[in-house]
């Protein structure tokens, strides 16, 4: 099964060092070979960078913490083909643009039956690829999109009640770990995912761990990191089943 990755930040920082770790996940010490991508947040733009080589071969990979790429907000996924060929068009983090900025998704697990959902008759958005984890983000967007039509952004609690029924119909369907954001609060959301290859579901599917230091400005840094297994020996929390924690610029809401 895919793995997650996520961090929030008061101020803009490298993941180097969790990217590190979470890249030999990717072919290395773990079976997660067809491809891996990271989001790098620049305001509400993205710098998006995905390829079909496994994270743990990339040559990405090592451009990325050479030349030490920072941003407030970055997720990244790692991938274990199930639904949908190696190819990039299946290849995440996926993102589009909605009320003048980047959202970005990140999904593990399967979803047989995503295709069975009526959604929102007037969704504009439609997948590029062939993943069901494409599929459930172009439904979230159908779902926000009347919500982004306004000049001024939706409250969070409208965003957090549409994320929280979405992730609910997904849990119905399968395993639906996941990470989303709209460049300003990072949603996720905990269910369950197999520790072994084609083993049984268990929870936790995804872990947050809470981080203060200095940053190289002398000010008080604040982070917050999500991971589908903890990357460190350091506190890692697991989320609850079904449970959605939000973020913004390194604080949990």
């Amino acid at each position: 099964m895919c793995e997650l990755f996520a961090m929030s930040g008061r101020y803009p920082a490298t993941v180097s060092d969790s990217l590190a770790e979470f890249a030999k996940h990717g072919g290395l010490t773990d079976i997660h070979k067809d491809g891996w991508g990271i989001a790098f947040y620049d305001d509400y733009d993205v710098q998006l960078i995905r390829d079909t080589t496994a994270a743990g071969q990339s040559i990405y990979t090592p451009f990325i913490q050479h030349n030490q790429l920072r941003s407030h907000l970055v997720l990244a996924h790692i991938r274990r083909a199930s639904i949908g060929q190696l190819a990039l068009r299946n290849t995440q983090p996926f993102s589009r643009e909605l009320g003048g900025r980047r959202h970005v998704f990140i999904h593990n697990g399967d979803l047989p039956d995503i295709n069975k959902q009526a959604g929102n008759a007037a969704n504009c958005f439609h997948a590029i690829g062939n993943t069901d984890s494409e599929q459930a983000f172009c439904q979230l967007l159908g779902e926000l999109q009347n919500c982004w039509q306004n000049q001024k952004p939706p409250l969070l609690a409208t965003r957090l009640d549409i994320v929280q029924h979405f992730a609910a119909r997904l849990r119905d369907m399968g395993s639906a770990n996941f990470i989303y954001t709209d460049g300003e609060y990072l949603f996720a959301h905990g269910h369950q995912r197999s520790l072994v290859l084609d083993g049984p579901l268990n929870a936790p599917g995804l872990y947050c761990l809470q981080r203060q230091c200095l940053s190289e400005q002398d000010t008080k840094q604040q982070v917050i990191l999500f991971a589908s297994v903890p990357l460190n020996n350091e506190p890692w929390h697991a989320l609850a089943l079904g449970e959605i924690l939000v973020a913004k610029q390194g604080e949990l809401i």
